[in-house]
């Protein structure tokens, strides 16, 4: 697989978990009408599951992004960008408000992720642990103050992917270990472990940055339809 295509199953299984999320847990199940609920709920179960799969992905793909970009501060600051372009539409699918400071979408959370191995591999180059530890140590702290999605959790799987990179199975051991209460996501691995290396397209580039604000739209639309 190429690196799109695997950006592409990445999308789709967080379109079928977003759409769990604000169409049927905070809408339908919460309209009071209970007699399909317990078949809702066990389509819910069913859509998270196959959603889970999404931020391994992500995260992977963030690790092969900061290995092969040319520029790590303009990688960066387009994920930055894109996190506060994507914090209201996230609030909207996700919890009904324009405005909610409590949660954070998952563009903050890979941008951490990105910042901690980038410190890791600078202080690493200079043999300084004590700083590679200060810079891990200071995005898990981050993670925890803004509450982003997957918070410290989610800047460690990072670094383990980084850390682990050379080595695919340790990888996808530890990794699966790390991921054993989601057991979906553990499915994540299996089309890891097919990319082939290539990037694919250059077109599809900004697609799939704008993809995530524009679908949490679009499913806040529906749901405001239905």
């Amino acid at each position: 697989m190429s690196g799109n295509a695997l950006k592409m199953l990445a999308v789709i299984s967080m379109v079928i978990d977003h759409a769990a999320v604000a169409l049927i847990e905070n809408h339908i199940l919460l309209s009071g009408q209970s007699q399909y609920a317990v078949l809702w709920q066990n389509a819910d179960k069913v859509m998270r599951f196959i959603g889970r799969m999404a931020f391994p992905i992500f995260c992977y793909l963030i690790v092969e992004g900061f290995l092969h970009t040319r520029d790590v501060k303009k990688y960066g600051t387009r994920l930055l960008i894109f996190s506060l372009i994507s914090e209201i539409p996230f609030d909207l699918a996700a919890f009904n408000t324009w405005f909610y400071p409590w949660y954070q979408n998952v563009y903050i959370t890979l941008l951490l992720g990105l910042v901690a191995i980038g410190g890791i591999q600078k202080y690493g180059q200079e043999g300084s642990w004590w700083k590679q530890a200060a810079v891990f140590a200071g995005c898990c702290l981050s993670a925890l103050l803004l509450k982003c999605d997957y918070g410290v959790f989610g800047v460690f799987f990072i670094v383990l992917l980084y850390l682990l990179y050379d080595n695919p199975w340790q990888q996808t051991i530890f990794g699966s270990l790390c991921l054993l209460w989601e057991p979906g996501a553990i499915l994540a691995f299996v089309p890891i472990r097919m990319y082939n290396g290539t990037r694919g397209n250059k077109r599809w580039k900004w697609f799939f940055y704008v993809f995530y604000p524009a679908h949490l739209l679009v499913l806040t639309l529906i749901r405001a339809a239905m």
